[in-house]
């Protein structure tokens, strides 16, 4: 009794000391509580499927902010990774009959080894040569989807999926929890030492090996980190729709998640995730006027990137909070002072 009112005084003091005191930190509070709140307050089953699809393109988006955003290994292919986790998935759920909790993992799996496929050709590849070459790999596999419509299904894909829970609700909590715990998880590893050098290598690859570090390995390991995250998203999309078709593997579908990436802001994890929950929900509610749906979208994402250049998030956390020019620890924009050195921010 005495360790657990230990450990609850504990959390009060990292929650008081460590969220509360920074307006950014107590908007991703919130957004965990409320994410998390919804169904007791709501159960419309509309809302709940867009919350579910928002959830699974914010792994998506994430897994691409991993890659292209720290590394700099610019992938407008992303969807190969989507595609491949979405079709092992389903043919393991109907050819073989897995279910869904072991076809998920095993797609994702798959998902690394197309990482390794891409990853490996286009390590001398570097900007716009990169950048095309990824381009053309799902495109490859849409030919290949097409080539063998006894396998894959051809245009129509692979239906009849088995869903990895049939309640409602469960589905809901599934693929939030999933989505926070996967987020959080990428943005540790960002926060990592191995982060650290996937940012270095963005800035200056030849600075990192001259210090001796084996960039090729920690490109490679890019790649496959960013396609197993991915192909967990293309299984869980696989698995919500109950089918696996050429649309996970469309053009469309590498260029939005690219557009996620920049207008929330690359290099940070928590940007991309925010911009699909402001664009995704955004999209579903323009369809109500389907003639200027992708207009009404388009003007938005111009306006945001001209305005802010560096995205959406970083724009929002200069107008909450400042920087202390001597420590570099961010204060509430509200503070004359710094909290860590008592620095002067004005």
């Amino acid at each position: 009794m005495f360790t657990v009112g230990l450990q609850i005084k504990r959390f009060y003091t990292l929650f008081h000391e460590e969220v509360l005191v920074l307006p950014s930190r107590i908007i991703v509070a919130l957004f965990f509580l409320t994410l998390l709140g919804i169904p007791l307050v709501s159960q419309n089953p509309y809302m709940i499927r867009v919350i579910i699809l928002t959830s699974i393109f914010a792994i998506l988006a994430a897994s691409w902010d991993l890659l292209s955003g720290f590394t700099g290994q610019m992938n407008f292919g992303h969807a190969l990774f989507f595609g491949v986790g979405a079709y092992t998935s389903a043919l393991l759920n109907i050819r073989l009959h897995l279910p869904p909790w072991g076809c998920v993992p095993l797609g994702a799996a798959a998902a690394v080894l197309a990482g390794l496929l891409v990853g490996i050709p286009c390590l001398r590849l570097k900007k716009t040569y990169l950048a095309l070459t990824t381009l053309a790999f799902p495109i490859i596999l849409m030919g290949i989807v097409f080539a063998l419509p006894d396998l894959t299904g051809g245009e129509l894909g692979i239906s009849g999926l088995k869903r990895i829970s049939n309640s409602l609700v469960g589905n809901y909590y599934i693929h939030v929890v999933l989505m926070l715990a996967l987020c959080s998880l990428m943005w540790k590893i960002t926060d990592s030492n191995t982060g650290i050098i996937f940012h270095a290598i963005r800035e200056d690859e030849l600075a990192v090996k001259a210090s001796g570090i084996n960039t090729t390995r920690y490109k490679l390991l890019a790649f496959c980190l960013s396609g197993f995250f991915a192909g967990l998203a293309g299984g869980l999309y696989a698995h919500y729709m109950r089918i696996a078709g050429p649309s996970t593997l469309e053009v469309s579908m590498s260029f939005t998640v690219v557009i996620w990436g920049v207008f929330g802001c690359i290099a940070t994890i928590y940007g991309p995730v925010a911009a699909v929950f402001i664009l995704f929900p955004l999209l579903e509610f323009v369809r109500f006027w389907p003639e200027y749906r992708t207009l009404i979208f388009a003007v938005i994402v111009l306006v945001i990137l001209l305005y802010m250049p560096e995205g959406l998030a970083p724009w929002i956390r200069d107008k909450i909070e400042k920087e202390c020019p001597r420590c570099k620890v961010k204060s509430i924009a509200t503070r004359k002072t710094c909290r860590i050195c008592n620095a002067s921010l004005d």
